[in-house]
């Protein structure tokens, strides 16, 4: 009898196993398909105001703060007389112009705060937002609005002059060196119209207005595929940045200006 109970014992454990390994196995879900390109992230929409604030265009791409920071970094704890405020052509100082910033400006203890493609907007975020407080310059050179060729002519006057309420705000005392927006062949005739306003906004005691158009003339020069077209002395093949003529333009019409206003005149 005790065979007989182990035996049956034995098939009921024999049918069970067979029912657990004959049981159907869920199908695991499908995988998500990959790719070797990640989707690029949105972009968020840039703001068309040239007077309030905005980070739009770092928040898209963080690194173009890195270079300013770096600039930032490198005058630490450090005396800075001179601050250049502006976009690419100002980044541009320490490119095309890097040999005239290194024999004309570094020694004068001058930081380039210009990051490329910058706005009106966006330097007036970088004022508020970036570590610039302990600076103490003597001298703010500001050259600003060529970014902001899809405002008008009023709106990036506009723009301009909260930059320089702004840097006045931020550094008390400084004195402005407010430069024309350079000749181009991307808006020209919209920037002329703007520096016709702004060249109002000197006063020839706390804001000097610099007008560099007239010492870059138009010339003529061939371009791709036969075609003539417009250029002005000191720009570069792309009819928009210096080359390092244009910054020699810059430096030489600076230059008295300049060594008045940081010798306390």
């Amino acid at each position: 009898m005790k065979e007989l109970v182990i035996a049956l014992c034995a098939m009921g454990l024999g049918f069970t196993a067979t029912a657990q390994t004959n049981s159907p196995v869920a199908s695991p879900p499908p995988a998500t398909p990959t790719t070797s390109v990640e989707a690029a992230p949105a972009q968020l929409p840039e703001p068309m105001s040239t007077t309030t604030p905005d980070n739009t265009r770092y928040l898209n791409h963080p690194n173009w703060l890195t270079g300013c920071e770096a600039q930032l970094a490198a005058i630490n704890d450090k005396p800075c007389d001179i601050i250049f405020i502006g976009d690419s052509i100002t980044a541009g100082w320490l490119g095309a112009g890097m040999a005239i910033w290194e024999k004309d400006y570094a020694p004068r203890h001058a930081l380039n705060f210009g990051i490329n493609g910058d706005k009106t907007q966006n330097v007036l975020w970088r004022l508020n937002n970036m570590d610039i407080q302990n600076l103490k310059p003597k001298v703010a050179v500001i050259l600003i609005g060529a970014n902001n060729a899809a405002n008008n002519a009023h709106e990036i006057a506009d723009g301009v002059k909260a930059v320089l309420a702004n840097t006045q705000a931020t550094f008390p005392g400084v004195k402005i060196i407010l430069v024309s927006i350079t000749p181009n062949d991307w808006a020209h005739d919209k920037m002329m119209q703007v520096n016709s306003i702004i060249k109002s906004y000197a006063d020839n005691s706390t804001v000097y207005y610099l007008d560099l158009v007239p010492l870059m003339p138009q010339v003529m020069m061939a371009a791709q595929e036969g075609k003539i077209v417009p250029s002005w002395k000191g720009l570069s093949k792309d009819r928009l940045h210096l080359d390092a003529s244009g910054y020699q333009i810059w430096a030489d019409a600076m230059e008295p200006i300049l060594s008045k206003l940081l010798a306390g005149g």
